[in-house]
């Protein structure tokens, strides 16, 4: 057979993922396009959860996933006014595991292995118009150059510019919530925990990175007025510390460690009707945009590279090998945005719902600590790489 090719759109999470799967398990020659100059992100924090992990460990990247991250103990969430503990719960010490990682150093290992494997990476290369009809779709990048592939995959991210062109303009809904994410300097004694302050309307999500020597802030405000949707928007300190001004605890010095901290809107994306058209294909956050109160962002971009990279081998046909991947992932997907925003709604309860939840979850904690756990053990235990195995 024809060494078959594929252009992948976007070199984040879920571009680089797909590049290593396809290049490492399969005949398939890869080229990913990038438009930012260099592989690298602007600095955050990601928790990898048991699936992702999976995915990675499959992928071969176990160990260096091991070695860029810490494993997180628990999740503890906190009363946001005082900082006291109001459930505390414990993570596996076996098995996959849950890893607090550098945003920058994932997409660093990912890079890595799929250049290792054959993958060729083209920096500042940014994609103008996309053809995916026919069996040769075409890029067209902005200083003149063209790809024909046999496959054409946006993985480019929130605004993506295949699923614009799969499905017209995004309308995206204001949720009233906008968020602030900063890193400031760490302490490697701390254990290795994600911590959750939640407050009304409000809450505020930390935990460390690389060693302990950073820490990872990322807060919730809801807020009437609109705000633009974008990850690369820098705000005032002040205004993070005056939202989160009643906060207790760690808070008031972490935020007073903070500068220029980045803001955006959250805004609500439908997940995709169609996943494909033709031979071109969306995944990550091109698929199915999700709000980040699961922390399911990273962990559902690897899983879609995984599914899709078995199809592809699975299926010699393109059209149905897209078929079958959709078809495998989009309940799935649809389910974890679902509870993201339902989460969404937990964290930030007012009087006089909030004393009597925190209560509940309080004893709850006391009788059975891990019943939290195993109620999203349809989320965290789900293994990708067993359902649909590689050759």
């Amino acid at each position: 057979m024809t060494q078959r090719s594929a252009t992948i759109i976007g070199g984040g999470v879920a571009g680089l993922a797909l590049a290593v799967a396809l290049a490492r398990h399969s005949d398939w020659r890869v080229t990913v396009l990038e438009q930012a100059p260099a592989l690298t992100e602007v600095g955050a924090g990601l928790q990898i959860s048991p699936n992702g992990a999976a995915v990675l460990a499959a992928l071969g990247l176990a160990p260096e996933l091991a070695a860029a991250s810490l494993r997180a103990r628990a999740v503890v969430l906190r009363d946001g006014r005082r900082g006291g503990p109001v459930l505390r719960i414990p993570l596996p010490a076996d098995g996959a595991g849950f890893h607090l990682v550098h945003r920058a150093d994932l997409v660093a290992l990912l890079a890595e292995a799929a250049r290792a494997a054959g993958a060729e990476c083209l920096l500042g290369a940014q994609a103008l118009a996309l053809d995916p009809h026919g069996p040769r779709p075409r890029a067209v990048l902005q200083d003149g150059r063209t790809l024909d592939s046999d496959l054409l995959a946006g993985a480019d991210g929130l605004h993506s510019c295949l699923r614009e062109t799969l499905l017209g303009p995004a309308r995206p809904a204001f949720t009233g919530q906008v968020a602030w994410r900063a890193l400031i300097p760490g302490d490697p004694d701390d254990a290795p925990e994600a911590q959750v302050f939640m407050g009304p309307g409000r809450h505020l999500v930390s935990y460390p990175l690389r060693g302990g020597h950073l820490r990872n802030i990322v807060a919730v405000e809801e807020r009437s007025a609109w705000a633009e949707e974008g990850w690369n928007i820098r705000d005032d300190a002040e205004h993070l510390r005056t939202a989160f001004a009643g906060f207790g605890g760690p808070v008031p010095g972490w935020l007073a460690q903070v500068r220029d901290p980045w803001l955006w809107g959250l805004f609500r994306h439908p997940v995709a009707p169609n996943w494909f058209l033709g031979h071109g294909v969306l995944l990550g956050d091109a698929a199915h945009p999700t709000l980040p109160f699961m922390a399911q962002g990273a962990n559902m971009a690897l899983e879609d590279a995984w599914v899709l990279a078995a199809m592809l081998c699975r299926h010699a046909d393109i059209p149905r090998a897209l078929a079958a991947y959709q078809t495998a992932r989009d309940g799935r997907a649809r389910r974890i945005v679902a509870a993201a925003n339902a989460n969404a709604r937990n964290y930030h309860l007012r009087a006089p719902l909030r004393p009597l939840a925190h209560l509940a979850l309080r004893i709850g904690g006391h009788i059975a600590p891990r019943a939290p756990l195993r109620r999203f053990a349809w989320l965290w235990e789900h293994d990708v790489t067993r359902a649909h195995p590689l050759p």
